[in-house]
C-alpha cells in the first residue's frame, strides 16, 4: 500500500511538525459530544451525589456553580490554545509551546496516568446503577457482603473497559458515532429528568440555606465539610479539553474545538445544576440514609420519585451515559499516549504510536490503555472505598496537569510572549486574557490542595485506619511526579524527537510559527545543553 505523499499534505499538521496520519472525520456535533461525554453529568452527578450529600447535606449543591466558575476560567484558557494548536494530546502539546521540555512531559505524563485511572473510576459507576436496575447484575454475592459491592464493581468495570477497547481500536468513526448517539440520549434524558423532578418538587429552596446540622464537631464547622463535599462537583467538571485532543481528527479544528470546549462545560453546568437542584427539592425524605449511601444516592431519589418503569427508564439512560463517558475517557487517553509516543517520549514509542493503515487509529495504544486501566481495579478489588480513592487520585493528577498549562501560559502573558499573532487563531479572549488566566491558576492551585489534602473521609474512610493510607494521595502524587521527572531527566529527554514515520517532510517555516513557539524552543535547547 502506497503511503500518501507528505509533501502534498493539506491538513495543516505540517505547521506543528507532523504529517496527517489519523482519520480527520469528526464534525461539529461529534466534537461537542466528545467534551460533553467526558464530563458526562449523568455519570458524574449520579456517581458522586451520595458522597457530596453525605458530607454537607443539601447545601453541598452550592459547590456546583463555584466549581463551574473556576473551571470556566480554565476552559477559556484552553479554548484560546485550542484555537491555535488543535493537536492530539492537547495538554501535552500546549505545554510544549508554553514551557520547558520537562514541564511539558510532566503535563502529559500526569494526564496520561490520570486518564488511565479515571477510565477505571468511570467504568466503576456501572455498579451504582445496574444492580438497581436488575438484581441479576450483582454477580458477586447478594450485595450485602463487605466486599460484594467493590468486587462486583470491578467485574462490571472490566467488562465495560474491554468493550471500550474494542470500539476504540476499531476506529474513531465508530467511536464518535456511538458517542454522538449516546450524548444525544443523555441530553434528552437530562432535560426530561429535570422536567420530571421539577414536577414533583415537595419543598422550597430554603433547604439550600440550612446546614441541617452538618459540620457539627468538625474543626472548621460546616465550611470544613463543605470543602469535602465540593469534591463531588470537582470530580465531574473536567475533561473538556477532549474536544481539542481529538483536533487532528476534527474538521476545521481551530474554530470547532474552542466552541466545543466552551459549549460542553456550559451545557454540563446548566443541566447538571438543574438535576441537583430539582433532585434535592423532589426527594421524598432527605433524612433517608439511602440518599447519602453509595447504593442509593440520586438513583434512589429518582426511583422513589418517579417509580416503576419511568424511574427504570432514566436509570437506563444513566447506563448509556456511563458507556459513552468510558468511550470518551478511553479515546482521550489514547490520544495522549499516541502524542507522547510519536515524539519518542515514552518507552516502546514506535509501537505505541503505530497507526493502523486501514482504520487510521492508534490501535496498539487503545489496547495498552485498556489493559493498564484494569490493573488498578484488580489491585483495589478488596477495598470497599475504591470509588472515592480512585476518583480522588485521578482528579488530583488532572488538576495538576491543567496547572502545568495555565501557569506557564500566565508566565508567557506577563513576559509579553502571549498571545502574539492572533490572525490565524480560532478564539481569543483579548484584553480579558490576563485576568482570566490569573483566576485559572489561582483556582487550579486551590482545588489541587483541597483534593490532595489527607482527609480520612477520602483516603481512609474504612478500616484498617493506617496513617499511610490517609496520606496515600499525597504520597502517590509525589511519587509519580518526582518519579516521572527523574525518568524524563535521566532517560527520556535524551531520545526525544518526532519519529520519522510521523514527521512532516518539510518543517513549517519559522515565520509561520509564533514568537512563543520560538521562545519555547530556545528554552528547551538551553535546558538540554545545561545538562
Amino acid at each position: 500500500m502506497m503511503e500518501p505523499s507528505k509533501s502534498i499534505d493539506s491538513s495543516g499538521m505540517d505547521e506543528f511538525g507532523y504529517t496527517q496520519t489519523l482519520d480527520r472525520s469528526i464534525g461539529k456535533f461529534a466534537s461537542f459530544a466528545a467534551g460533553v461525554s467526558y464530563i458526562s453529568i449523568l455519570t458524574g452527578v449520579f456517581q458522586l451525589f451520595y458522597f457530596g450529600f453525605s458530607m454537607a447535606g443539601p447545601a453541598y449543591a452550592w459547590s456546583w456553580p463555584i466549581v463551574f466558575a473556576g473551571q470556566l476560567m480554565v476552559a477559556l484558557c484552553f479554548a484560546e490554545l485550542a484555537g491555535r494548536y488543535p493537536v492530539a494530546g492537547s495538554v501535552y502539546n500546549w505545554a510544549k509551546r508554553l514551557a520547558s521540555g520537562t514541564s511539558a512531559w510532566l503535563a502529559g505524563w500526569l494526564l496520561l496516568l490520570s486518564s488511565i485511572m479515571a477510565l477505571g473510576a468511570v467504568a466503576l459507576a456501572l455498579q451504582l446503577t445496574l444492580p438497581q436496575l436488575w438484581s441479576g447484575f450483582q454477580f458477586v454475592g447478594d450485595g450485602t457482603g463487605p466486599y460484594d459491592f467493590a468486587m462486583n464493581g470491578v467485574v462490571l468495570a472490566t467488562i465495560m473497559i474491554t468493550i471500550s477497547t474494542l470500539i476504540n481500536a476499531f476506529g474513531v468513526k465508530l467511536m464518535t458515532r456511538i458517542n454522538s448517539v449516546g450524548v444525544f440520549v443523555e441530553l434528552v434524558a437530562a432535560v426530561l429528568l429535570i422536567l420530571a423532578l421539577g414536577w414533583h418538587v415537595v419543598r422550597g429552596p430554603e433547604v439550600f440555606f440550612d446546614t441541617a446540622g452538618f459540620g457539627e464537631g468538625h474543626d472548621l464547622g460546616f465550611f470544613g465539610v463543605f470543602l469535602i463535599g465540593a469534591m463531588a462537583s470537582g470530580y465531574v467538571m473536567y475533561g473538556f479539553d477532549t474536544a481539542s485532543s481529538l483536533g487532528e481528527e476534527t474538521k476545521d479544528p481551530k474554530r470547532t474545538a474552542p466552541k466545543a470546549i466552551l459549549r460542553a462545560v456550559t451545557a454540563s453546568f446548566l443541566l447538571g445544576g438543574l438535576i441537583l437542584l430539582f433532585g434535592i427539592l423532589a426527594a421524598p425524605d432527605l433524612t433517608d440514609p439511602k440518599v447519602g449511601s453509595a447504593d442509593g444516592g440520586l438513583q434512589h431519589i429518582v426511583l422513589s420519585v418517579l417509580g416503576g418503569p419511568f424511574g427504570k427508564a432514566f436509570l437506563v439512560c444513566i447506563v448509556v451515559a456511563v458507556v459513552v463517558c468510558t468511550l470518551s475517557v478511553h479515546a482521550a487517553a489514547i490520544r495522549m499516549m499516541f502524542a507522547m509516543a510519536r515524539d519518542n517520549n515514552l518507552p516502546f514509542s514506535r509501537q505505541l504510536s503505530k497507526v493502523d493503515p486501514v482504520r487510521r487509529t492508534p490501535t496498539v495504544a487503545a489496547i495498552v490503555i485498556g489493559v493498564l486501566a484494569v490493573m488498578p481495579l484488580l489491585i483495589n478489588v478488596m477495598q470497599p472505598a475504591i470509588f472515592t480513592i480512585l476518583s480522588s487520585i485521578s482528579i488530583v493528577l488532572i488538576y495538576l496537569s491543567y496547572l502545568l498549562v495555565t501557569a506557564p501560559m500566565l508566565r508567557n502573558r506577563l513576559l509579553g510572549r502571549w498571545p502574539g499573532d492572533d490572525s490565524d487563531a480560532g478564539f481569543s479572549m483579548g484584553r480579558w486574557g490576563l485576568p482570566v488566566n490569573i483566576l485559572a491558576v489561582l483556582w487550579g492551585g486551590a482545588m489541587t490542595v483541597n483534593l490532595v489534602w489527607p482527609r480520612s473521609e477520602i483516603y481512609n474512610s474504612v478500616p484498617p485506619f493506617e496513617w499511610y493510607l490517609q496520606w496515600g494521595g499525597v504520597l502517590f502524587v509525589a511519587a509519580v511526579t518526582a518519579g516521572g521527572a527523574l525518568l524524563y531527566r535521566l532517560k527520556i529527554r535524551h531520545q526525544t524527537g518526532v519519529l520519522a514515520e510521523h514527521a512532516a517532510a518539510v518543517a513549517a517555516h519559522p515565520s509561520s510559527g509564533s514568537a512563543l513557539q520560538e521562545a519555547s524552543a530556545e528554552e528547551q535547547m538551553v535546558e538540554s545543553k545545561a545538562t
